[in-house]
């Protein structure tokens, strides 16, 4: 019965594990949609009498150094971190994509320097890329989400470039070639919906990694400023109260980061599943 805990999407049967993925989805979803809407408190309105209380009925995450509801902060900042992941990943998608399809279509001159452009974004650690890139940018948005396409790029325009080179003589491409398609239709048309799948599933699994990308930066102190709810700075803010008992300043942020990942990378292995024709 578990094994069929939902309807046959794609011919395959949801198991737990699937649902458990999708239910954790729409949860972070709802959080990051109307998370400013249902939260009991200002996760802004500071309440220095309130300071470091544990959880409780009034406050379930307990309270911060600043006497802040830490349920609401860690609610709101849901919308925060996922919205930076969307936008990265979105954008990651659309130019590694195009960048993958003109290098792997037009080969050459110009597939040899994609591909070394791209070599050498994948020389550095990702992570300590990211770092660098979001420290000349400056602390904002716009330097977390520039950071993470850089450093994902060629994640996407390999992918895409491997494809294209492996179908582009396929006996449909030269059908549809000899029908008078041009090199724009013959890759739009004719191959990309056959490397939608992999595209789609990488860009599951790199939800999480982005994710992690924002509040990592921001634990450093080089993404979202503070006082903005966000679970790499509430992560960072609790880790000076470990040794003083106050655990759940860091335990319920690192807790819903920890989430969302497992999330992402468990709806990846799904997709996976579910578009591999094999386990249909």
């Amino acid at each position: 019965m578990a094994e069929r805990v939902l309807a046959r999407p794609f011919g395959r049967p949801v198991g737990a594990t699937d649902a458990f993925a999708l239910l954790l989805l729409a949860a972070i979803m709802v959080m990051a949609v109307l998370g400013p809407w249902i939260v009991p408190y200002d996760p802004l309105a500071t309440d220095p009498p309130a300071a470091l209380h544990p959880p409780s009925g009034a406050h379930l995450f307990g309270t911060d150094q600043l006497g802040r509801d830490v349920f609401s902060r860690v609610i709101v900042a849901a919308r925060v971190d996922l919205g930076i992941a969307v936008i990265a990943v979105v954008a990651t998608l659309v130019l590694g994509t195009a960048l993958g399809a003109v290098a792997g279509w037009a080969g050459g001159w110009t597939d040899r320097i994609v591909s070394r452009l791209l070599d050498t974004i994948m020389a550095f650690p990702l992570f300590v890329l990211a770092v660098g890139i979001a420290a000349g940018l400056g602390n904002s948005v716009s330097s977390i989400v520039i950071a993470t396409v850089i450093v994902n790029l060629p994640l996407y325009a390999r992918l895409v470039r491997a494809e294209i080179n492996r179908r582009r003589h396929a006996g449909y491409v030269e059908a549809a070639r000899l029908a008078g398609a041009g090199p724009v239709s013959l890759v739009a048309v004719h191959i990309m919906p056959n490397v939608a799948p992999p595209l789609m599933v990488l860009a599951s699994l790199n939800m999480g990694w982005a994710i992690l990308n924002a509040a990592g930066l921001s634990f450093l102190g080089l993404g979202i400023r503070p006082p903005q709810p966000e679970w790499g700075i509430m992560v960072s803010e609790g880790a000076g109260y470990i040794i003083s008992g106050e655990w759940w300043l860091f335990a319920f942020p690192g807790g819903m980061l920890f989430l969302a990942i497992l999330c992402f990378s468990l709806l990846g292995d799904t997709l996976r599943e579910w578009l591999d024709p094999r386990r249909r």
